[in-house]
């Protein structure tokens, strides 16, 4: 059978696609929420295919599919299957280096920002993130280096000023100790910046790009335009992570049509539980009764031992369910349960959270 003649079998529903090539090796998974249409759209000679599509076009000697309930499903397992099996052509999450933090070492006297491919506990130093995309975190520290002033990499105590100084684009860590006061401020404003509390660099690095963009300067006006956007790129990480290292617990509905949805109990960035149910307001006090019980058996189990880094393999799970959360649509609802009310105390505002989702549902 063609490939062509292939797809216009294919359902149109959610799942994961595996492309092969002649000697029977996966080189791409994808995902969508409607497979027929997504895969069909490959053998379609279009101007839009990216130069890297075209390359995996030729390449495709034929497919396999894996349907999937609901879209958030075909999500998490594309992740798995990339992160099982590296296709060659789905170059994101294929390599560990592709895993950055951003790295401060604060008991040095003038703390160093720089970036770092590996997290340790048990240095004393500042880590933020994990963040997917190397460049965007170089680009981020070059931006608030160059903004801040702070260009030089290992300043020095010695009577000599660097280029930078000499252009007015260094605050003079190079020079002399008499800088050090400025320098650790900085570094202040830098950690707040990343850990969202104080954006006072990002206001002065647009200020800075709309005063270029004033004066024609549009190369410098480009340049802040992709520095700025780099660190709303890491920002947007940063409250990812946040979102997930604390522990929550997240019970998850999703419509699959007027009487079935299908139910997720999510901790951190792993589901611990799914399931099929029949919903209607007939049996909406039965189903509330099994999800309260499963919540009480899976979340007890999964209790927090407190504050967990997250890792570099679960970064793509928590940025899939994080935005999922956030910008699905209203075929689905969630709520979250706080762990100080699974311990038979306060099942009260587990009652009240499960209720009010399902009433959402009737709506």
């Amino acid at each position: 059978m063609d490939l062509k003649t292939k797809v216009k079998e294919l359902p149109s529903s959610p799942g994961v696609y595996l492309m092969k090539d002649s000697l029977d090796t996966i080189i791409y998974v994808g995902k969508s929420k409607n497979l027929k249409s997504r895969v069909g759209s490959y053998f379609i000679n279009s101007k839009t295919h990216s130069p890297k599509v075209v390359k995996l076009v030729k390449n495709i000697s034929d497919f396999q599919y894996i349907l999937t309930d609901t879209e958030f499903e075909a999500f998490m397992l594309e992740c798995k299957l990339i992160q099982e099996i590296k296709p060659i052509y789905n170059r994101k999450m294929k390599s560990p280096l592709a895993y950055t933090y951003i790295k401060i070492t604060i008991n040095e006297k003038y703390p160093i920002i720089s970036l770092s491919h590996q997290y340790a506990s048990d240095d004393d130093n500042l880590y933020f993130g994990p963040y997917t995309n190397k460049n965007t975190v170089d680009r981020a520290i070059e931006g608030i280096k160059n903004v801040c002033k702070i260009p030089c990499n290992n300043p020095t105590t010695k009577n000599a000023s660097c280029l930078n100084y000499s252009l007015g684009l260094c605050i003079g860590t190079c020079l002399d100790s008499s800088a050090e006061g400025e320098y650790l401020k900085i570094i202040e404003k830098v950690i707040a910046l990343l850990n969202s509390s104080d954006n006072s660099i990002l206001n002065e690095m647009e200020i800075k790009m709309l005063e270029a963009a004033e004066k024609f300067d549009f190369e410098a006006a480009a340049k802040l335009r992709d520095y700025i956007g780099a660190i709303y790129s890491i920002l947007s990480n940063e409250k990812v992570i946040e979102f997930t290292e604390e522990n929550k617990n997240i019970v998850l509905l999703e419509k699959l049509n007027e009487n079935m949805v299908k139910l997720f109990l999510i901790k951190k960035s792993k589901v611990l539980f799914s399931e099929k149910y029949s919903f209607n307001k007939d049996n909406h006090h039965s189903f509330k009764l099994d999800i309260l019980e499963k919540i009480n058996h899976y979340f007890c189990d999964a209790a927090s031992d407190g504050f967990t880094k997250l890792s570099k393999e679960e970064l793509d799970e928590a940025h899939i369910i994080y935005s999922y959360l956030k910008y699905k649509n209203n075929d689905c609802r969630y709520v979250i349960i706080e762990d100080k009310w699974i311990d038979g105390k306060d099942n009260k505002n587990i009652d009240d959270a499960v209720e009010n989702m399902l009433s959402c549902l009737h709506m």
